[in-house]
């Protein structure tokens, strides 16, 4: 089936990771065996995971992805920024489906269309797909989920130019209503603090990370705001920490932390990145 659709082709496999399927697959697990994760109670609903180059964020993007090892999901939504300028406050792929070295993800296209439809009512327009992007921080997931679930699943693929409230409010909530019903997951692709000295970053990364912590997506895009705390993804985490919200999440726990520092041992100007799990406490039997 999937040599029929019209794939969307890798722009960085043999840059950003490895386009050698085995070698690939290898490095991914690697990343996911070597994770010592703490105990997660409850239902998982989503997580939080870097996108830099697997060398650099692929030890701390293990944490997220072992988190969600063996889960079963029909559809995954994954949230990343879109990098590249655009008149579009939101994207989607035109595609219809993603391609790595380890095969194609098919699209949610029933999920994408009804998330149109809701944003159509929410904020008067929705989804803008195209091809031929280049944006990495939401495909540099994909290697990542293809090992973690075992199971076929569908992609709701959402790229976020723009950062306002009232659109990652809106976007979260519409998410959460389209995938109420559904055996869902929800990934959220950011980087934290960019080309600081490790000690500016480590106390920028804390400040982000306590509102992720509390669930608080409008406290992620005002903390940056006043220059407090900084997450490129900004966006699309404050989207679906409202989505987690609406579909049951009442824990946030952070997984890891670490620097591009931590990797090349530069610690001048160095990028940081964090892996977290959304959860739903199980609920006490009656």
């Amino acid at each position: 089936m999937a040599s029929h659709l019209d794939l969307r082709p890798s722009s960085i496999a043999g840059q950003w990771y490895s386009a050698d399927p085995t070698s690939l697959a290898a490095s991914v697990d690697r990343y996911i065996d070597s994770a010592r994760l703490p105990d997660l109670e409850g239902r998982l609903v989503g997580i939080m995971t870097p996108h830099a180059g697997h060398r650099y964020s692929g030890p701390v993007a293990g944490y997220a992805f072992a988190a969600i090892r063996n889960l079963t999901p029909d559809v995954v939504a994954v949230l990343s920024p879109m990098h590249y300028w655009t008149e579009h406050p939101l994207l989607t792929t035109a595609y219809q489906a993603y391609a790595t070295p380890l095969g194609a993800l098919p699209l949610d296209t029933e999920g994408i269309a009804a998330l149109n439809a809701c944003l159509h009512g929410e904020l008067g327009f929705g989804l803008t797909s195209i091809k031929n992007d280049p944006e990495h921080s939401l495909e540099i997931e994909l290697p990542f989920l293809q090992r973690a679930l075992k199971n076929k699943f569908h992609l709701l693929p959402i790229m976020v130019r723009e950062v306002s409230p009232r659109l990652t409010r809106a976007l979260g909530n519409c998410l959460a209503n389209v995938l109420q019903e559904r055996n869902a997951l929800l990934v959220a692709s950011t980087d934290l603090s960019h080309f600081y000295p490790q000690e500016v970053a480590e106390a920028l990364d804390k400040a982000m990370l306590r509102r992720v912590e509390a669930l608080d997506p409008e406290g992620v895009l005002q903390v940056e705001e006043e220059g407090k705390g900084f997450a490129c993804g900004r966006g699309a985490l404050a989207a679906v920490l409202w989505a987690a919200r609406g579909l049951g999440a009442d824990t946030a726990r952070i997984l890891y932390h670490a620097t591009s520092g931590d990797i090349t041992g530069d610690y001048s100007q160095v990028v940081g990145y964090a892996a977290a799990a959304f959860t739903q406490k199980a609920r006490p039997s009656p």
